[in-house]
């Protein structure tokens, strides 16, 4: 298995390669050469399976002869055996035709754990047969910062840089991030919102000799490998529903575009997805651009959903490179306009081709909060702001007979102001959280620039290459 960049102008890679590389040194996004399937035969067989077997067979099209099937099962085994339900990702009910994927049962109680608890163990068993270190950097507007702290937590061989958006993501998952006692583990507020954040990892990967000199890595959902394993859950789900013989649609809460994009390579590999819903809250950028066809970058409005609040979402060039029939051309004169004014306006071929499988919802705060309140009140069951998005959505876009899936992407308990004043009842954390407000925090503040944040990793990392 060979990977591509979306703009046409880096060398191909095998999944090790892109794995440790992240981002593309031509600024792009790594995509597979040609998509791997399954039968509707195979999808069937995944019912009943574990769900690691399920991993197993989904993420080995990926790896290819990269690391020997034994051992990639073993990292898939280790990887979710401390998750707190026995099928890692449970579907449960809300309605009729209406069902809930929980995400949550991680460590970090989010659904970035699926993906991040196996990544860390990919890498650290690449860099361990290379002999190599590695220093990654991950922007988070909220969970991914904290499935990574956990997951990246004392490995010998990495260190990790975790930039967030100070005062814009709840107590609960900023402690998560600044309260790992790990010696390999940074957390840094940058003063301004998540999109800098992200601007910054952007801007420290294609600084090349930076790059180059501490071994940069990269874990947001701009490294394929994150998106790979998300894919997984989707064919779980569908297999415990009935499918491939029942038609399914999804809905999930987007910002950065990787969670429902994954539901787009489950598609692509062969699972029948009649609709897939992008649900954003008010930062909604992705339901504009379905709407009008023009994708333009506006400011970013803090809101109960902080893990929404993003306007450039980095994987919607991935789904770009596709409708436009892998032009890499294009995609970069795309990306070229959204770097110099802000905004690159669709062609209606591509518009046409993006609406034939998405739908958008956007959920205001009000909205948000009454979701939670009447779901909790008709089911008895407690969602978070960001699964409420997403059923939100779900319900004004159901109606063709479709069973609908809502993602839950996090654990109530991580939002719990808003989530109380919904429900009146105040959401605890699990017991192996309780004394999460009793741990020292760990934390640099820096203001969003990247020269500032480049010293702070060359004065911490162990992989810079000219202390070696």
């Amino acid at each position: 298995m060979r990977y591509i960049s979306t703009r046409g102008q880096a060398p191909a890679l095998g999944f090790s390669d892109v794995l440790i590389a992240g981002l593309a040194r031509d600024g792009g996004l790594y995509v597979p050469e040609t998509w791997p399937t399954f039968t509707p035969a195979e999808i069937a067989g995944f019912a009943g399976k574990p769900y690691e077997d399920v991993a197993f067979a989904v993420l080995s099209r990926f790896v290819g002869d990269d690391i020997a099937p034994g051992l990639l099962m073993d990292m898939i085994r280790d990887a979710y055996a401390g998750f707190r339900h026995r099928a890692t990702t449970p579907v449960s009910q809300l309605a009729p035709g209406h069902f809930m994927l929980e995400l949550f049962h991680g460590p970090t109680l989010a659904f970035k754990d699926v993906a991040m608890q196996l990544v860390a163990r990919l890498m650290d068993h690449v860099l361990a047969e290379r002999g190599q270190r590695a220093t990654v950097v991950a922007a988070t507007s909220g969970d991914t910062g904290a499935a990574a702290a956990e997951a990246f937590r004392d490995r010998a061989a990495i260190d990790l840089f975790v930039l967030f958006p100070h005062g814009r993501v709840s107590d609960v998952q900023r402690r998560q991030m600044t309260t790992v006692a790990a010696d390999n583990v940074h957390t840094i507020a940058v003063d301004g919102t998540f999109d800098d954040a992200q601007g910054i990892v952007k801007s420290l990967f294609n600084h090349h000799a930076f790059r180059d000199r501490v071994g940069l890595s990269g874990v947001n959902s701009i490294n394929w490998a994150r998106i790979a394993a998300q894919t997984v859950y989707y064919f779980v789900a569908a297999a415990a529903l009935g499918g491939p013989f029942r038609l399914l649609s999804f809905s999930v809460p987007t910002g950065n575009f990787g969670d429902v994009l994954a539901g787009y390579v489950a598609m692509r590999m062969g699972l029948p997805i009649e609709r897939l819903v992008v649900a954003t809250n008010v930062n909604d950028i992705l339901w504009r651009t379905l709407e009008t066809g023009v994708y333009e970058v506006r400011g970013v409005v803090p809101t109960a959903s902080p893990s929404m609040d993003i306007q450039v979402s980095s994987n919607f060039e991935r789904l770009l490179f596709e409708v436009l029939d892998r032009d890499a051309d294009r995609v970069r004169a795309l990306m070229g306009s959204l770097a110099q004014t802000g905004s690159f306006t669709l062609d209606a071929k591509a518009l046409h081709r993006i609406r034939d499988v998405f739908d958008a919802g956007r959920t205001d705060e009000a909205e948000t909060e009454r979701t939670i309140a009447e779901v909790c009140r008709r089911s008895d069951k407690v969602i978070d702001p960001h699964t409420a998005v997403a059923v939100s959505a779900a319900e004004r876009l159901m109606g063709t007979g479709t069973p609908m899936v809502s993602l839950s992407t996090a654990h109530p308990a991580k939002f719990p102001d808003v989530v109380t004043r919904a429900t009146g009842h105040h959401p605890p954390l699990p017991d192996f959280l309780a004394d999460l407000f009793e741990r020292p925090e760990r934390v640099t503040r820096l203001p969003a620039d990247v020269a500032d944040v480049e010293r702070f990793i060359l004065a911490r990392t162990r992989a810079d290459m000219e202390k070696a």
